[in-house]
């Protein structure tokens, strides 16, 4: 367990009061820095914790890995006392973390423009579908529901298959992240100003916002973008190819690395062809050349290739499973798999800070009931 520096965030307090995946990943990436979490579940628990199996004392893994870095208390804001509790939580907190559906928090009483009120120096950050106005406004967004609205999945899958989702819930996390920008930006707002403002980070602003390059095409020259597999729409190779045992994913950007490749393979006159010679023929003929470097391609096993092309400065990699990732020698050496007693096992904060790295001090499922270090808030209190 990491514990040598306060973090970044040391001294922030976080009201986490969202469910599911967007919102406690802000918060998580939060509590990770150093900032006191401390998450605020209805009476049921957050629903994140029946999705599985699989399941350790009852709580699923998907709960466990989005609520590490928080003490969790549970209060029914539905009932008044409950609420005079928050309120007594909020006096204390810097940041609001919350993703209910537009009009249950102004429902309560606890709205943005009341909390803002009492609270001036507070961050209140909302994490929605949608957002609140507009012909969608208010309506709740789901990962799936916006990925297909997005686009996404029309650029996803196989060209002579149906849309794909994408196998991970890429626009619930990439909002989550959104909100954390939005979080800090706030946050150094308020050091000049000393006040607080409404943050929100939207499932369908962030999924747009994944767009490249197809977006970008798309305002040069009209095409509606199309499903391209494994290969990117603008280079190439940029694929996985097949050798002898298993595919190697090549990601080849500019002609420096197709000729190294080209060289390593034995194949020195590809480089030269004209069909070949520069990036935007590449592209155009990239069916030509995809069934000319399986050919050759064919006669090598496939790790081995990848671990010679990266060493001669060729990007690309072996397609290693999810256990394979998370078991390779690298992944531990970059701290990104997290153990902690009492078995927990999560993965690990991406983002290295040379001086205030992030922490990992309490496990999921923590109890809390205050702010710790109550006395010493370095916000000095938001009323």
């Amino acid at each position: 367990m990491n514990q040598a520096s306060p973090g970044a965030l040391a001294g922030i307090r976080v009201v986490d009061l969202s469910r599911i995946l967007g919102g406690p990943y802000c918060g998580q990436i939060l509590g990770d820095h150093g900032a006191d979490v401390l998450k605020i579940e209805p009476p049921q628990g957050d629903d994140t914790r029946t999705w599985g199996p699989p399941f350790k004392d009852g709580v699923a893994s998907y709960y466990f890995g989005l609520n590490r870095n928080k003490r969790v208390m549970r209060l029914d804001l539905a009932a008044e006392p409950d609420r005079e509790v928050l309120l007594a939580l909020l006096a204390e907190a810097d940041v609001l973390v919350e993703n209910f559906k537009t009009g249950t928090l102004e429902k309560w009483g606890l709205g943005y423009d009341v909390l803002s009120a009492r609270f001036p120096r507070l961050v209140h950050c909302r994490v929605s579908g949608f957002g609140a106005d507009g012909p969608l406004g208010g309506l709740p967004g789901y990962d799936a529901a916006i990925q297909a609205m997005s686009g996404i999945m029309s650029i996803n899958g196989e060209a002579d298959r149906d849309p794909l989702r994408v196998g991970l819930p890429v626009v619930d996390m990439v909002t989550g992240l959104n909100a954390v920008i939005g979080v800090l930006l706030a946050l150094q707002e308020r050091a000049r100003s000393g006040r607080g403002q409404f943050v929100e980070a939207a499932l369908y602003d962030s999924g747009l916002s994944l767009l490249h390059p197809h977006a970008a095409n798309w305002f040069m020259n009209g095409k509606t973008p199309q499903r391209t597999g494994n290969a990117h729409p603008n280079i190439y190779p940029y694929d996985t190819v097949a050798t002898a045992t298993d595919p190697i994913f090549l990601a080849v950007g500019n002609d420096r690395q197709f000729r190294i490749l080209c060289e390593h393979l034995r194949l020195p006159a590809l480089a030269d062809d004209e069909r070949y010679a520069t990036a935007g023929a590449r592209s155009v003929n990239r069916v030509a050349l995809k069934a000319e470097l399986e050919a050759t391609l064919s006669a090598f096993e496939g790790k081995a290739l990848a671990d010679e092309l990266v060493a001669a400065g060729v990007p690309c990699a072996p397609v290693l499973s999810v256990a394979d990732a998370l078991q390779h020698p690298h992944t531990r050496h970059r701290g990104m798999v997290v153990e902690m007693e009492g078995g927990y096992k999560g993965l690990g904060a991406p983002v290295k800070l040379s001086r205030t790295p992030a922490t990992y001090r309490h496990a999921p499922l923590t109890e809390g009931e205050a702010f710790l270090d109550s006395g010493a808030a370095a916000s000095a209190g938001n009323a």
